[in-house]
């Protein structure tokens, strides 16, 4: 009797599920799309932390006093004598005085270059470096200046470190809500299509079940389908996002879409992040057709 069944066709599983082309471009071009914008958010979350260190650590290695200009005195005179008493300070690497055109050019930007009476009183700026985990006496120089007779005040730049680190923290968030979102809608749109596909076959459905294959079985044909759609169009998306941080990285971004752009560091992470989205594009589509159809086939028998 068992001879004279048919054999299953050659091919595998495969043959029970074949895919279907007018269904699977589109879904393959949208997982594509979804896996790129991953990709990009989880870089420019990559980005803004590099920025981040970048920026705080230049600030941590610096200080800057500020020399006010006062009646009968040579402001430029004090620039060059706080810049003195802060290279004597231990942990202070280089103390630079800056004259008035320096001044002048900062203001530049946001005044328009010629737009100041030359007669203007300007504060003179002295830039320090510090060696790099020292802890500057702060305190102790503030004293020598005052007591030098000097309007000076120092900045540590405390501050705007907090500021970097908050605005790091935010964009980080950011990318990662995101990139959340994305899988969450990955997942959705595999298990819709998984549903579809399991009603368009139907009738294949039904033989097999009446020959006697579990509903394990059958979800997992679905799932290893899933699997291979999953992570062709995850090498798609991971490919371009790689090739727009680079063109990114490559130009000249605003320095104030620092954050909210992916940066391409060329270190192991981001080789990584772009070698397992595919395989985290396959394990999301396999799992999410994997639960869509055992739900349909357990409410079908």
């Amino acid at each position: 009797m068992t001879d004279a069944l048919p054999k299953p066709p050659s091919g595998g599983n495969g043959r029970l599920l074949p895919p279907d082309a007018g269904r699977d471009r589109p879904l393959f071009v949208v997982a594509a799309i979804l896996v790129f914008l991953a990709c990009i958010a989880a870089l420019g979350a990559r980005g803004a932390w590099l920025q981040a260190q970048s920026w705080t650590t230049d600030l941590e290695t610096s200080l800057t006093i500020q020399v006010r200009p006062v009646e009968g005195r040579d402001a430029d005179a004090d620039a060059v004598r706080a810049a003195e008493l802060a290279a004597a300070i231990e942990g202070v690497e280089q103390a630079t005085a800056r004259g008035r055109d320096h001044a002048l050019a900062l203001l530049t930007p946001w005044l328009g270059e010629g737009n100041l009476p030359d007669d203007l009183p300007l504060p003179l700026l002295v830039d320090v470096r510090t060696r790099s985990g020292s802890v500057i006496d702060t305190a102790t120089l503030q004293a020598q200046l005052d007591a030098e007779g000097m309007a000076a005040r120092i900045d540590d730049h405390g501050r705007w470190a907090n500021a970097v680190r908050r605005a790091a923290g935010t964009a980080q968030a950011l990318g990662l809500g995101l990139l959340a979102l994305l899988a969450g809608a990955a997942a959705a749109v595999i298990a819709f299509a998984a549903r579809a596909s399991l009603a368009a076959r139907l009738d294949v459905i039904d033989a097999l079940h009446l020959c006697g294959a579990e509903d394990r079985f059958i979800a997992g044909l679905f799932q290893r389908r899933f699997f291979m759609l999953g992570l062709k169009s995850g090498v798609a998306g991971a490919v371009f996002a790689g090739l727009v941080s680079i063109l990114v990285s490559l130009g000249d971004a605003p320095a104030d879409m620092a954050f909210f752009l992916p940066q391409w560091a060329s270190d192991p992470f981001e080789f990584v992040l772009l070698a397992i989205a595919p395989l985290l594009a396959g394990i999301t589509a396999a799992i999410s057709a994997r639960l869509a159809v055992a739900s349909d086939l357990r409410g079908r028998w």
